[in-house]
């Protein structure tokens, strides 16, 4: 409010303010002395607002006032049309109820009439049935009395469905009757089939009378499953009788030693039925299999009696003729199996095949259940047998034309005897005795591992030469084999599981043995890596004759490159293009790769002196190899082109090393740091006598700069205590490492397989029932191929080689025959160990061998 009574819009905001405060506002106003003069200007201000308040006040006071009268008008009305509706709606309800009534009372009559419409066609259909059966069963009285047998089956079925319509209305006595004739009357025609049953064959009119029962059939089938049951039991009796009498446990003719006259009995007595009697019965009753199964019960009851009362009366069996009377039952039980089977058995491809449904429910042979310890050991004895029996088998026959995808005949035939001793023995039980026979499985799968395939890829000695070397063909041809048989194992411990009980499943484990199996596939594929080796020799040998250390300047490349080049491409394209899967290729390049790295370092060092051209002329070498081996696969893995590079490249500090002058010392010391990076003296000296440098005076002198170069701070980071490339390394006054290298290497290492003087390695000296010594032979396997004498082999990337619990090659050597026992418990666990070593390299190729055990392989013939 201003002092000359005009409020402006800040003064009304500061009055409709909701925390306003007369105190401050009158503060606000009067701020000065000077302003107290306005004073009554102020109060009339405020008067006169006061006189609008009130005024705006009464206003709205009348407004409200009138808008209530107004709202209560309007709900009367509203009241008053609510009211007329519900009467509305009430009037309707009456005349509907009405118009319900009136419709109710016009259709009285119509409802009336539907009704007696509906219960007189009900009457006459049930006239009409009861006609129907009436009649039938008149005219099935007389056809019963003159035998008609096939219509009467057809008026049977007819009477039986329309009695089933009148079982509501058996309170009328009519119908009641009726029912008890209709009853009375089938019975009659049971006893009367089961009469005309028993005097055809009683009287051996079967033949006269066969149309005759066979109508009969229809009509015990009409009859219903007890009537069925009936003839069918009744026949069985009739045709056992004999041989119940014939056969009885205490008599002569039911001992075991006539088991074959059982078996001959009943096989003449189903060809009687088949001749005679098949043609009577509906194929559909399957009587044949009935008559079967009730053979086979009252024989293996017999059985069980004879070999419980034998055992109790302190008798021992006979066990040769215990196993001829299960061999004879098993033989019998799987032509029954056969006849009777609905669905083909499955193929003959080993363990594989989907699981064979028993067609009877009581086989003959679980009465020898308790005996099948003999059972199993005969099993065992027979597996023995033909282990010895493939071992001396060629891996193909002369005549039989080379496939890179086949495998040995002997495998196939082994796991096909394994599905049918593992089907028999599931019959019998699936206890102890199923897991006594998986251990025999596992025992013999070992046998065939060490004593067929590793002996027909190990060296041994033949006629006049010190040894047999392996061909290309029986390399690939055992790997097949292997690699099948290691497939195969899982597929039979699987089928193992699921036949066995399951207290006994957790303890069927052929994991060691398909690790065996892998194990003689890696041998396989060191073997092939073996046989380019030694096509190698003559060019290593013409680089060892080539004088290194008089090479000044550096040519396009060796005179030997070309011929080991060409010898590289030649025998890798011809090996890979035999195996027939990508991961045993890649591990064959793996493994060359590895050998040829090797195989070049053993010869560089044989090459001494070299001179600084000379080793720049290796060095220019070394890049034609590498080519080479790029190109051993058909394709180029990235994984395997590194491989190449990191293998090849690790004799590179080596020759840069030997490219140095030693003059001045320095520099070659600094070289030597740089590319070997060790502190070792010994390895120091190694380089000194690679380059020729034979004086001791030098070589002492160079060694104490040396030495007093590697501590300085500027190696200390990079230096390591002893080289991993040149630690291994040995060189003799000659300058020839200690030890064979290179193909020598491999000659001696797999060549002292058949060996005089290394008896316990080679198969060729074994009793069948013995193993391998692995001293020798896990060397052989795993190091042979690698210069044994230098140790430069490096494990696969990721990997390491297996513990060599018996130490070198030359020890294993010099053990006499005598260890053949113990070396037998430890060559299967180097084949296990190789064999998981090799299958986890696999296992980075992809395929099978990458995830968790594969389906079973097809079959290989």
């Amino acid at each position: 409010m201003t002092s000359d009574g005009v409020t402006d819009g800040s003064e009304n905001d500061l009055l409709n303010s909701e925390d306003y405060d007369p105190i401050d506002h009158l503060n606000q106003m009067f701020s000065h002395p000077s302003t107290l003069s306005s004073i009554s200007k102020a109060t009339d201000m405020i008067r006169i607002y006061e006189e609008e308040l009130d005024d705006e006040i009464d206003l709205l006071e009348e407004q409200q006032t009138t808008s209530n009268a107004d709202c209560m008008k309007r709900m009367a009305a509203s009241q008053a049309e609510l009211s007329e509706l519900l009467k509305k709606i009430e009037d309707v309800r009456e005349r509907a109820l009405q118009t319900e009534k009136n419709i109710t009372d016009m259709t009285a009559d119509i409802k009336q009439l539907d009704n007696t419409k509906k219960n007189l066609t009900l009457s006459m259909t049930a006239l009409k049935r009861l006609q129907m059966l009436t009649t039938a069963y008149e005219q099935l009285t007389v056809l019963s009395k003159t035998r008609q047998y096939r219509e009467c089956a057809q008026l049977l079925q007819a009477v039986i469905q329309l009695m089933a319509h009148f079982k509501s209305y058996r309170s009328v006595e009519q119908i009641a009757s009726l029912s008890r004739n209709v009853a009375d009357l089938q019975r009659e025609l049971l006893e009367q089939v089961c009469e005309d049953f028993e005097l055809a064959f009683a009287k051996g009119e079967v033949a006269e009378k066969r149309i005759i029962l066979s109508e009969g059939c229809l009509v015990m089938d009409a009859l219903g499953e007890n009537a069925k049951s009936r003839i069918i039991i009744w026949y069985c009796n009739t045709q056992l009788r004999e041989y119940r009498s014939l056969f009885r446990g205490s008599e002569e003719a039911g001992s075991l030693d006539n088991i074959s006259r059982r078996y001959a009995w009943f096989r003449r007595m189903l060809k009687t039925y088949d001749d005679e009697h098949a043609a009577i019965f509906p194929p559909q009753w399957r009587v044949n299999e009935v008559i079967a199964n009730a053979y086979c019960e009252g024989t293996r009851d017999d059985y069980r009696g004879i070999l419980s009362r034998t055992t109790r009366s302190g008798q021992s069996l006979d066990v040769n003729l215990l196993l001829s009377c299960l061999q004879e039952t098993l033989d019998f039980e799987h032509s029954l199996e056969k006849r009777f089977a609905n669905t083909s058995r499955a193929s003959i491809d080993t363990v594989m095949s989907a699981s064979e449904s028993v067609v009877f429910n009581q086989p003959i042979s679980s009465a020898f259940e308790p005996y099948l310890g003999v059972w199993v050991e005969s099993q065992n004895k027979q597996l023995q047998t033909m282990i010895q029996k493939y071992r001396q088998q060629p891996l193909r026959q002369p005549e039989e034309d080379f496939s890179s995808q086949q495998v040995i005949s002997s495998s196939t035939e082994l796991f096909n005897f394994y599905r049918h001793s593992l089907a028999q023995c599931a019959k019998l039980s699936t206890g102890q005795p199923l897991l006594d026979l998986s251990r025999v499985f596992a025992k013999h799968l070992e046998q065939y591992s060490q004593q067929v395939l590793l002996y027909h890829i190990s060296e041994r000695p033949t006629g006049g030469t010190p040894s047999r070397t392996p061909t290309t063909e029986d390399l690939i041809h055992v790997l097949n084999t292997a690699d099948y048989c290691y497939n195969t194992c899982s597929a039979l411990e699987e089928k193992i599981k699921s036949r066995i009980g399951e207290p006994f499943r957790a303890t069927v484990d052929l994991q060691n043995q398909a690790d065996a199996f892998m194990g003689i596939a890696s041998a396989s594929v060191r073997g092939l890596v073996r046989r380019v080796e030694v096509d190698l020799e003559p060019s290593w040998r013409e680089m060892r004759n080539i004088a290194w250390g008089k090479i000044e300047s550096v040519d396009n490349q060796s005179s030997y490159v070309a011929g080991l080049t060409g010898r590289i491409k030649d025998r890798s394209s011809e090996i890979v293009g035999m195996l027939h899967k990508p991961q045993y290729a890649r591990a064959f390049a793996d493994n060359l790769v590895e050998l040829l790295a090797n195989a070049y370092l053993a010869n560089i060092v044989q090459c001494k002196p070299i001179s600084e051209g000379g080793a720049e002329q290796m060095l220019l070498d070394t890049h034609a190899v590498r080519s080479t081996l790029l190109d051993i696969l058909p394709s180029r893995p990235a994984a395997f082109t590194k491989r190449v590079h990191t293998s090849i490249s690790k004799v590179e500090p080596l020759l840069k090393t030997l490219q140095v002058h030693p003059l001045p010392p320095e520099a070659l010391i600094q070289a030597y740091l740089v590319h070997i990076a060790d502190l070792s003296d010994a390895n120091f000296r190694k380089v000194l006598d690679l380059k020729g440098i034979k004086s001791k005076n030098e070589q002492n002198h160079l060694v104490e700069l040396y030495q007093m170069h590697k501590l300085s701070e500027r190696y200390k980071a990079s230096v390591v205590e002893k080289s991993p490339l040149l630690t291994p390394v040995t060189i003799s006054a000659a300058g020839t490492s200690v030890g064979p290298s290179g193909a020598a290497a491999a000659v001696q290492g797999l060549g002292q397989l058949g060996a005089g003087a290394a008896a316990t390695l080679s198969t060729a000296n074994l009793p069948a029932n013995m193993k391998f010594d692995p001293r020798g032979l896990g060397d052989a396997i795993m190091d042979r191929f690698s210069s044994p004498s230098l140790g430069v082999g490096t494990p696969r990337d990721g990997a390491q080689s297996p513990p060599n619990a018996d130490g070198p090659m030359n020890n294993a050597t010099t053990s006499s025959a005598g260890t053949g026992a113990e070396a037998g418990a430890k060559l299967n666990e180097n084949l296990k160990n190789i064999g998981k070593f090799f299958r986890r390299d696999l296992g980075g190729f992809g395929g099978r061998f990458g995830g968790s055990r594969s389906p079973a392989p097809e079959d290989r013939s």
